[in-house]
């Protein structure tokens, strides 16, 4: 088995495409898009466009959440055991574009689902802020869905948990389940060609 494993720009359109069928197929109408930066961005702005109904833009906003952390002068990355907010949803700025998040469907995007306490996080703080929200706006009897997509799914223990109401009715949506191994995303490459052609040598392109 690879040490690491390498990911064309051409994997990651695909695999956005292939889970962008599938949410169209259980009937979902995706309302929002949240996107985990930095790695959930790229496959977000992607899944807008499958996702594209006639003239409407689906909104996508980001959210900065760090638990990965550098380590000395290695190259590789290691993984945090806090997550460390740095930028969350500017819910004036949403406002404009739908009258609010209450009774929508919102789906998350991030890279990979690791040791999933970035999902866990975000969806428990998401989940927190609607119902803030709700009782602000005195609508509480509506229901606001949210989903999860990752571009892979890593087969291991977790540290965290997502809610059954996601993992249990379809709302959890992956690319690709792959072992646990370092994978190279390429907006991370400093070399792009060099990365393209390790990916299409495992069959990743």
């Amino acid at each position: 088995m690879a040490e690491k494993l390498y990911i064309s720009y051409n994997i990651v359109h695909k695999l956005c495409q292939k889970v962008a069928a599938e949410i169209k197929a259980a009937g979902t109408k995706i309302d929002l898009i949240i996107a985990i930066g930095g790695g959930g961005f790229i496959p977000a702005r992607i899944l807008r466009s499958f996702l594209k109904d006639g003239l409407r833009n689906i909104p996508i906003q980001a959210v900065g959440l760090s638990l990965y952390e550098q380590m000395g002068n290695s190259t590789e990355e290691t993984i945090g055991k806090e997550v460390v907010r740095t930028q969350w949803i500017d819910f004036g700025n949403l406002s404009q574009h739908l009258d609010t998040l209450i009774g929508k469907n919102v789906i998350i995007v991030d890279e990979v689902d690791d040791t999933r306490t970035t999902l866990h996080y975000a969806v428990s703080e998401l989940q927190r802020d609607v119902a803030e929200v709700e009782k602000q706006l005195g609508r509480a009897g509506e229901k606001t869905s949210l989903s999860v997509f990752v571009l892979h799914n890593k087969k291991k223990a977790k540290r965290a948990e997502l809610p059954l109401e996601i993992m249990e009715t379809g709302r959890y949506y992956v690319g690709e389940t792959v072992e646990d191994v370092w994978i190279a995303y390429p907006w991370d490459a400093q070399d792009i060609d060099a990365h393209t052609e390790a990916a299409k040598k495992q069959g990743n392109y």
